[in-house]
């Protein structure tokens, strides 16, 4: 069965805990990180920039996605600059629209413009795809990220449209593609399948590497082994 190694998608590891990020980026497996501010919230961090400093103090060699948070367009221009400049390996987080759906590509367009390395997150449609693609300067580097996992949360399998994604930016070798949000191990292997340049990971998905190839019988008699292990912590009795 394949072996992390032998997977030709890049693992970024998703999250915002830094003890968990410092750990991850040292994995010769982790090729990138990314974290946005549901996450961070959920970390209870309170002060962004003071959290991204101390990641980017220990993370030098690795690509990390920093998202901006505001909500219309100059503010989200003068965050992504800001965030741009606090070091060569950040990539700069922007959404494909606003809350009220409007779209971010005049933002899009003028950040790339100024050479900002970009992290284009919440898309779910191949149109948008293509009109994020058409923003974004040429030979500027950047990253598109899908949002698989939500796709496949509405019943739609998220594979076709991960493959005429990857269609529509044949032409681009500078940007990648992202299977963002994935729900299970498979879907490392699903990315890897269409042709994915990266998926995203939280530690909760990264963990179950180890079960790769596992044998499928003891993994059977380990899951009855826990059932019984935890009916007798629990003191039930009938």
């Amino acid at each position: 069965m394949t072996q992390p190694d032998d997977l030709r998608v890049k693992i970024f590891a998703d999250g915002a805990d830094l003890a968990s990020m410092v750990e991850l980026a040292a994995q010769p497996y982790i090729k990138g990180l990314t974290t946005n501010p549901t996450l961070m919230k959920q970390a209870g961090i309170t002060d962004y920039q003071l959290f991204a400093k101390e990641v980017l103090n220990q993370i030098t060699s690795k690509p990390i996605s920093f998202e901006v948070f505001a909500d219309d367009h100059d503010e989200m221009l003068r965050q992504g600059l800001l965030i741009a400049s606090w070091a060569e390996n950040v990539y700069v987080k922007v959404p494909v629209t606003t809350t009220d759906g409007t779209s971010c590509v005049p933002l899009i367009r003028e950040l790339s413009s100024h050479g900002v390395k970009l992290n284009v997150t919440a898309l779910m449609t191949v149109d948008q795809v293509r009109e994020v693609l058409e923003a974004l300067a040429p030979a500027v580097p950047a990253i598109i990220s899908v949002f698989a996992g939500r796709i496949a949360d509405t019943g739609r399998d998220p594979m076709p449209i991960m493959r005429e994604a990857l269609d529509v930016m044949k032409a681009r070798p500078e940007v990648e593609l992202i299977w963002a949000s994935p729900r299970e191990l498979l879907n490392v292997f699903q990315a890897d399948e269409v042709g994915c340049h990266i998926i995203t990971a939280t530690p909760d998905v990264l963990k179950k590497l180890a079960l790769i190839g596992k044998d499928l019988t003891q993994y059977s008699v380990e899951t009855v082994q826990m059932f019984h292990r935890d009916a007798t912590a629990a003191g039930f009795q009938l």
